[in-house]
């Protein structure tokens, strides 16, 4: 008790001696200007200097020589305490106002919902009150006959007039879906409302087309958060081309205008969309700050029919913001998109993305208010990059890696694209733009005088059961499962003018690493901004001690699993080492969709592509082999059971006219091997149907990892007699949850003139220092070293007469070059239910270890 008093009265005449110190006799008195200012300065270097370092400041400084080193210690103790509550204070005033915000829009939310369910109720009474008259038949039916004439002179778009009055139509009815009942609004999956979110998200429940709803705080003025919001192609990635027609001004300040909007097409597989609106912008006399948005009537309506040929006209129904001024500053933004996208348009498999409100809210809803957010932590100062970028120039560099993607995804005619020897049966899509120009850089220096231009080659393909998120992370994180180093060496040598070669020429040896460099990242980190570079080493002699390293500029975007209805992107373009702020960019990437399943619709029927224009196939998609997936226990079924979703994969490749074919040659082939290794890290990375503990699927043609871990169970004591996993396994799912699990390395390689691994548990991946992704590419002669290949060539024949074989002691090779000893090796034939097919080889490494 008596160590707590003392500490308290410690603490006590600490605070308030900050401007104060004892001198020789024993009374307090204050620090002058001139010790205070010398000791800040030192605080500001070292909020902690250590006792040597303050016996250096009073020695270095004279006007603190009559002050002892305790007091010196004891200043810097509560100048941290000071410090260290003004950052509390300041976090706790900041927190208050996000909470206050909150529980408004929550209070807010709570009103709206009363009003709904008051509505319902009148609503449900009204109905009981129906089905009680007995003649509600017969006066409904002489009801039809009484028509009220539309006044269409008032709602002409023809003239101002008529738009006013359908200006004023947009805003009631866009007040009532932002702050009213019209739209039954039910919480965005994943999207939890709390001081610590962006904002509060709901989509609709029932309702004409799709529809989104976000709230939030921003810490910026409502003519500024307008002036953002409106500019649609700054923040909005899938938004090609806005163009204002015409503007008028309307009363009370306000503006109408008449906008026409271009947005990119997801994916090869369906046509991009365009709007024909009206934006309404006004203040209310709240003070509110409104901008509204309708579409026009009439498919012809807007630009000629010639510019719009390659898009399908859909419809914005009353959408826009409304932008509300909060007291001590910053405002309450309600964001509210309701679209019709004409879903009949496209395939019946890619109708989840033009249906489904959680896309919508995640691309358009959610991302207005995260950029905004943004832009007032940028304006704040709360975010700093690295590489001394500036963050505008950071955000332009994304947008125009995302752009320079969807340009080569949608290939618009009037951008100078054309399909390139497509008869509509290619899996993978060349399309060439001879007219492609980087030459409108700011230095013209940076300029790339292409002779040929830009060729693309793209494809689109089904994944099953594969979470997109985690397949983005795979590809970002391992390049050197699916890229071919010498095709980024070609086309970060054609950023160099005068350097076009065909890939190849120029032998570089890559060591398969990459070096992350991170830029930036958006708020809540969705979006990730970094350089890659990839190490290489030229092969000629007279420069084999020059780097070849290559530089790529990627945005890596949905890697959050629990995002719902998020699209996951992976970006990149070659760059140079010291790439400027305007130096151009040809982007290619991946871009995984997830796809809302229907209960029974999993498979793709092979007509669906003649339902579109020949440069808009459907790819892959149509010889995918995608059935119903095997039938496990409830228990063990993982969420990402029975999900879908769509790959787009788009890659450009600079060329010379000359070079033209070889080029597409190259990147047809190329397109196809990705597609190939996608397609395998897919199967390696998809959960499995039993547990995500039990280790990825096998690869493509090989039976279920259930069925055949039963054949190397039953096979193994079938030739030896002998039970290979130590606990009795009654069921095929505890069969291969052992084998995985087994000590010893068990691998499975093909009979093939070349025989390669098909399978291998947890530890024969551990002792080859490999995965399953990289697995078949793994031959059974590169693992053993000469006397183990002379020991299997010497026993094959014995191996394959009586089905088993014994190999004594010896070493193998890892993939990474490690040596590793085994005590004994076992080598069996696996046979299938029939016992007379063999399927394939078996090996067991018994105690093994690396050297």
């Amino acid at each position: 008790m008596a160590m707590a008093v003392a500490q308290h009265r410690v603490s006590t005449s600490g605070s308030s001696s900050i401007n104060k110190h004892l001198d020789a006799s024993g009374k307090y008195v204050r620090y002058t200007a001139e010790q205070v200012e010398a000791l800040e300065r030192v605080y500001a270097e070292c909020p902690k200097p250590s006792s040597l370092r303050r016996q250096q400041l009073i020695r270095e400084c004279p006007i603190l020589s009559n002050i002892e080193p305790k007091q010196i210690k004891v200043w810097f103790q509560n100048r941290r305490c000071r410090e260290k509550q003004r950052k509390e204070s300041s976090r706790l005033q900041t927190v208050n106002r996000k909470l206050s915000a909150m529980n408004k829009l929550l209070m807010e939310e709570n009103d709206r919902l009363q009003k709904q369910v008051s509505q319902l109720v009148c609503e449900n009474g009204y109905m009981r009150q129906q089905l009680h008259t007995v003649n509600a038949s017969a006066t409904d039916a002489s009801c039809d006959s009484v028509v009220t004439t539309p006044q269409h002179s008032l709602r002409d778009p023809n003239n101002p007039a008529g738009l006013l009055s359908i200006a004023e139509e947009t805003l009631a009815e866009f007040l009532s879906k932002a702050t009213g009942t019209a739209v039954d609004w039910v919480q965005m999956p994943g999207m939890k409302p709390g001081p610590d979110s962006v904002g509060i998200f709901a989509i609709s429940q029932s309702c004409s087309g799709v529809a989104a709803r976000a709230c939030g705080l921003v810490s910026l003025e409502p003519t500024k958060i307008a002036e953002i919001l409106k500019d649609r192609p700054s923040w909005l990635r899938d938004c090609r081309n806005l163009e204002v027609f015409t503007m008028f001004p309307a009363g009370s300040g306000g503006t109408i205008e008449l906008v026409y909007t271009q947005m990119f097409a997801p994916t090869t597989l369906a046509p991009a969309r365009d709007f024909w609106t009206l934006r309404y912008t006004t203040t209310l006399e709240n003070g509110s700050f409104v901008v509204c948005e309708r579409s026009l009537s009439g498919s012809g309506a807007g630009p000629s029919t010639a510019a719009a040929a390659q898009f399908v006209r859909a419809e914005v129904l009353p959408s826009g913001y409304l932008i509300r001024p909060c007291e001590g500053g910053g405002s309450i933004i309600h964001i509210v998109d309701h679209l019709n996208l004409e879903a009949w348009n496209v395939p019946e498999v890619l109708r989840p993305l033009y249906e489904s409100s959680k896309v919508i809210a995640q691309k358009m809803t959610i991302a207005a208010l995260r950029y905004v957010k943004q832009i007032a932590q940028e304006t704040s100062g709360e975010v700093v990059y690295s590489m001394g970028r500036q963050p505008a120039v950071l955000r332009t560099f994304s947008q125009r890696l995302s752009r320079g993607f969807n340009d080569a995804i949608n290939g618009f005619n009037d951008d100078g694209w054309s399909i390139m020897n497509c008869d509509g049966n290619e899996d993978v899509i060349i399309a060439i733009n001879s007219s492609k120009s980087f030459s409108c850089t700011s230095n013209p220096n940076n300029a790339l005088p292409f002779v040929g231009g830009v060729l693309c080659a793209k494809a689109s393909m089904l994944l099953q059961n594969v979470p997109p998120a985690v397949l983005v992370r795979f590809l970002r994180e391992h390049r050197s499962e699916w890229a071919d180093f010498n095709v980024d060496a070609y086309t970060a040598a054609s950023l160099k003018a005068g350097t076009y070669a065909y890939p190849g020429m120029r032998p570089t040896r890559f060591t398969g690493s990459q070096i992350i460099m991170p830029l930036g990242h958006t708020i809540e980190h969705e979006e990730i901004l970094e350089v890659i570079r990839l190490e290489g080493h030229s092969l000629v002699q007279e420069d084999a001690f020059v780097s070849r390293d290559i530089h790529l500029l990627q945005i890596c975007s949905g890697i959050d699993e629990n995002a719902v209805g998020a699209c996951s992107e992976l970006v990149f373009a070659p760059i140079d080492e010291m790439f400027p702020d305007d130096a151009p960019l040809i982007p290619s990437g991946f871009r995984i969709i997830p796809l809302e399943s229907k209960p029974g619709v999993i498979i793709i029927q092979s007509d669906t592509k003649d339902s579109l224009t020949t440069n808009r196939t459907l790819d892959l998609t149509s010889s995918l082999e995608v059935g119903p997936a095997t039938n496990h226990s409830s228990g063990d079924v993982p969420s990402s059971q029975n999900s879908r979703s769509v790959l787009t994969i788009a890659f450009q490749f600079p060329f010379d006219s000359s070079l033209q074919d070889n080029v597409a040659t190259m990147a047809r082939q190329y397109v196809r091997s990705v597609i190939s290794s996608v397609q395998r890290v897919a199967m390696a990375i998809s959960p499995s149907g039993l547990s995500t503990a039990v280790g990825p699927k096998l690869s493509p043609g090989s039976p279920e990892a259930l069925t055949l871990a039963q054949w190397i169970y039953q096979s193994y004591s079938y030739h030896i007699g002998a039970e290979l996993l130590r606990s009795e396994s009654l069921g095929s799912d505890s069969i291969l949850k052992n084998l995985w699990q087994h000590q010893d390395a068990i691998l499975c390689c093909s009979l093939k003139s070349l025989p390669v691994f098909i399978f291998a548990n947890q530890a024969g991946l551990d002792m080859l220092e490999t995965t399953l992704v990289s697995l078949q590419d793994i031959t059974l002669d590169k693992i053993f070293d000469e006397p183990g290949r002379k020991a299997l060539c010497s026993d094959f024949a014995k191996l394959m007469q009586q089905g088993y074989a014994y190999f004594p002691a010896g070493i193998c090779m890892s993939t990474m070059g490690r040596h590793v000893s085994y005590e004994q090796a076992v080598a069996w034939k696996v046979l299938e239910a029939d016992e007379s097919t063999v399927h394939c080889l078996a090996f067991s490494f018994v105690n093994w270890s690396f050297v």
